[in-house]
Formats: structure tokens, C-alpha cells, sequence
């Protein structure tokens, strides 16, 4: 298959090809997804992370497959000691050199511009800072980029497509779980017995910044431990439009 850029006058991903790719694909497995994708960009896509279950599932997908993924993660330096300890043992376990994604500022610079705590005052921004500005630079350039969205998520990804474009990013963005469950999610996770960060176990069923991650009751909202008591479902990079 010819490499797609998604930058090219011959491909301009209008509504009608992106409508046509999401039938194409819509009961397509993750791998079969994958392939497509790899295919079609070449070293022009990048896999995403912040090393939830989805993240463990596309990695081990990506780790199966004949080439060599650009696996990133957008570092905050706020990650709890779990999360760090998992993207060590993912490394080793999976033969996997993992991108770090850095802002440049320090937690300690960012009180010093922006006030102490920023995560508590304004979130918006303390995510912005840590989480979007880096995303787009790294993302700058490139052809698509792979997530683990899920439509079950949450009511603001519900809408989400497997094949879309991502016009904060000038690019494309692809979502091979867009159709899966948590429960298939950790169904994948346990018959393959991949290694997942163990405050799943404590009642955390979506993990982010320390400051910001509570754990919630069972059968809550997959993400209402984020920014609890915040009018705030999003860090901001999986959203249409960012400030």
C-alpha cells in the first residue's frame, strides 16, 4: 500500500474519506487497524500513551507487529511512582524504547511563573503547560497519531471515530479501541497476563497527575476520579478544539 501523507494535495482527509475509512474499518480488529495504519504512514505515525489499560493493550499490539513504533508519553513529572515503575516493566517486557515528552518547565519553574499548585488554582492551564503545548510540538510535522480513546470513556468521547481529523494538531488520529469496553479492554489484558499499574487494584479506574487522580466507588465513571470537584473532564488533548 502507497504511504498516505496526510499533508498531501492528493489526500486532503475530507469529511467524505474519513467517513469512508470509518465504515471501512468499523468492525475491523485493532491489529487489522494498526496495520492499516503503519502501512499507510510509515514513520510518519506516533502511538500515544499515558500507560493506561488501553495504552498496555495498543503497545503489546504494536510490539507484536514487523516495525519499529515511535511510543510516546507526555511526562508531567506528577505521574505517581506506579506509573513510572509500569513504563520501566513495559520497556523491558515488551523490547520497547519509549519517547519521553517534556514541557521544559519544571514543577518548581511553573510555581515560581504561575503560582503554587497551579493544578488546584487553574488546571486548565497547569494541562496545557504539561500536557497540550509539548503534544503539539512533538506532533508537529507528523502524518497521524495513534490513541487509546474509547468511546465508553466518557460522555465527551462518545462521539470519537477509529479514523478522524485532529484540527488542533493538523493531523490525523486514529483510535483502533474506539469500540471497546472496559471489560474488553481488561479481558485482553488478563488472557495475554500483561503487566497494568497496580492502582487499578486500589480503586483507580483512569490514572493521570497524582494532584488530580482520586479513586472512585466501584462502578463509577470510568473518569470521575480526574479533577474531582472541577468543572473539568479533559486534560485537553483529546478534545476538538484547545485554548
Amino acid at each position: 500500500m502507497n504511504k498516505i501523507r496526510s499533508s498531501s494535495s492528493e489526500t486532503p482527509w475530507s469529511p467524505k474519506i474519513l467517513n469512508a475509512l470509518n465504515e471501512q474499518f468499523k468492525d475491523a480488529s485493532p491489529r487489522t487497524i494498526l496495520n492499516w495504519a503503519y502501512e499507510s504512514f510509515g514513520r510518519d505515525v506516533v502511538m500515544a500513551t499515558g500507560f493506561g489499560t488501553s495504552g498496555i493493550v495498543l503497545m503489546h499490539l504494536a510490539s507484536s507487529l514487523r516495525v519499529d513504533p515511535t511510543i510516546f508519553y507526555l511526562d508531567t513529572d506528577l505521574f505517581f511512582p506506579e506509573t513510572y515503575a509500569l513504563k520501566d516493566r513495559i520497556e523491558e517486557e515488551f523490547g520497547l524504547t519509549l519517547t519521553r515528552v517534556h514541557s521544559g518547565l519544571s514543577v518548581e519553574e511553573q510555581s515560581r511563573q504561575y503560582g503554587k499548585e497551579l493544578w488546584k488554582s487553574n488546571p486548565d492551564q497547569c494541562c496545557f503547560l504539561r500536557k497540550v503545548q509539548p503534544l503539539r510540538k512533538f506532533l508537529h510535522g507528523k502524518g497521524a497519531w495513534i490513541t487509546g480513546v474509547r468511546a465508553h470513556q466518557s460522555n465527551t468521547r462518545k462521539e470519537a471515530g477509529v479514523i478522524e481529523w485532529d484540527a488542533a494538531n493538523n493531523l490525523v488520529k486514529i483510535n483502533p479501541l474506539v469500540r471497546w469496553t472496559s471489560a474488553d479492554v481488561w479481558s485482553y489484558i488478563k488472557i495475554n497476563e500483561l503487566p497494568y499499574n497496580s492502582l487499578h487494584d486500589k480503586g483507580y479506574p483512569s490514572i493521570g497527575c497524582m494532584p488530580c487522580t482520586k479513586p472512585v466507588e466501584k462502578g463509577a465513571d470510568e473518569r470521575s476520579g480526574r479533577w474531582v470537584g472541577k468543572n473539568k473532564t479533559e486534560c485537553g488533548i483529546h478534545v476538538k478544539k484547545n485554548s
